[in-house]
């Protein structure tokens, strides 16, 4: 099952970016496998633009759950 949601990338440098993409499991396990290869790794966002990450310079990744569940009163 596909979940969509926001990624935060921490690249050395103290640089971040932010991406929201359709898949995470995806996502993450593509930057995952390919940690300290050296590799480009390259991420589709949910709007079909691709960006290219130095697999050897991620300092972090942190997943962000879209929810399709609304709290509170709703008619």
């Amino acid at each position: 099952m596909s979940n969509g949601g926001k990624m935060r990338i921490g690249i050395e440098g103290a640089r971040e970016i932010e991406i929201e993409v359709d898949d995470l499991d995806a996502a993450a396990a593509e930057l995952e496998g390919s940690v300290g290869s050296g590799s480009m790794v390259w991420i589709t966002d949910s709007k079909g633009d691709r960006h290219g990450i130095v697999s050897n310079r991620l300092a972090f990744v942190e997943v962000e759950v879209t929810s399709d569940r609304s709290v509170g009163f709703g008619l």
